[in-house]
């Protein structure tokens, strides 16, 4: 895969534009179509029309739009995925037997999702094809690698859960540090003090566990040592599993919209 033409440039696809620069990609390498973004970043072609950016020479597609938009467009954008081009999917629950009856002259499909750490190349990159050969495959890989870290998902029917975790999994770990700091302000800390020392927290505590040797859980104890402050917090935390419960939940009710998603699109 040589040029990559982004259909829709909002903010996870810009993230991933962003990245890939950032990492040292050729900006024209990429080309964007997006009616209503201002501007692209420089280096990078900006098209306001699929019959414009017909002629970008573009080898792969990367829809960025929303899933709810795929029947609509896909009709308007085929002229751009013809059998020499792979269509690259950011839709949400959007299937690839989905892609392909929506781009049927494509050569090949991938599904894509990372998160929004892509902008800083920190972050997961979940991928399922169909049709790349071997050698197009490694190449799709070293590309989402410079997001972070590739990683391709054989059974396309466990996606919608591990989106749920690495793709949608940030906005949950956004909302346990608005309320860590929303309870430390609740019993007394000054707000603002206390969301910046909430977040500086989770950075380190995240950073020390992605270079660790030891599971999180293992971390988490050598914290709370035997009858100290950190062990009755965490007692709350772990009484009857009622965090693990409540994720287990989330996760759930993440991966479940995935599949309505698919069965909306139909």
């Amino acid at each position: 895969m040589t040029r990559l033409l982004l259909v829709g440039c909002g903010n996870m696809a810009g993230a991933m534009l962003a990245g890939w620069l950032a990492a040292g990609e050729d900006p024209a390498r990429f080309a964007v179509l997006d009616p209503a973004l201002d501007a692209a970043p420089d280096g990078v072609a900006l098209f306001r029309a699929p019959e414009e950016a017909a002629g970008a020479g573009h080898d792969a597609i990367l829809l960025g739009f929303k899933p709810q938009q795929l029947r609509s467009l896909a009709p308007t954008l085929q002229r751009l995925a013809g059998p020499d081009i792979a269509v690259h999917s950011l839709l949400g629950g959007i299937t690839l037997a989905q892609v392909a009856a929506a781009f049927p002259a494509a050569r090949a499909r991938v599904r894509v999702m990372p998160n929004l750490a892509a902008r800083i190349g920190k972050s997961p990159v979940i991928l399922a094809q169909q049709g790349l050969s071997p050698g197009e495959r490694e190449e799709v890989q070293a590309l989402y690698d410079r997001l972070g870290l590739a990683v391709w998902q054989e059974d396309e029917a466990r996606f919608d859960l591990v989106t749920a975790l690495a793709g949608s999994g940030p906005a949950f770990v956004y909302r346990f540090i608005d309320a860590l700091a929303g309870a430390a302000a609740d019993l007394g800390l000054d707000a603002e003090e206390a969301i910046r020392l909430a977040t500086v927290m989770v950075e380190g505590a995240a950073s020390l566990a992605a270079g660790s040797d030891l599971d999180p859980g293992a971390l988490a104890d050598r914290v709370a040592s035997p009858g100290g402050m950190t062990r009755e917090g965490m007692d709350v935390l772990d009484k009857d599993d009622a965090l693990r419960r409540l994720l287990a939940e989330t996760l759930r009710a993440t991966a479940a919209k995935g599949a309505a998603l698919a069965r909306e699109i139909g």
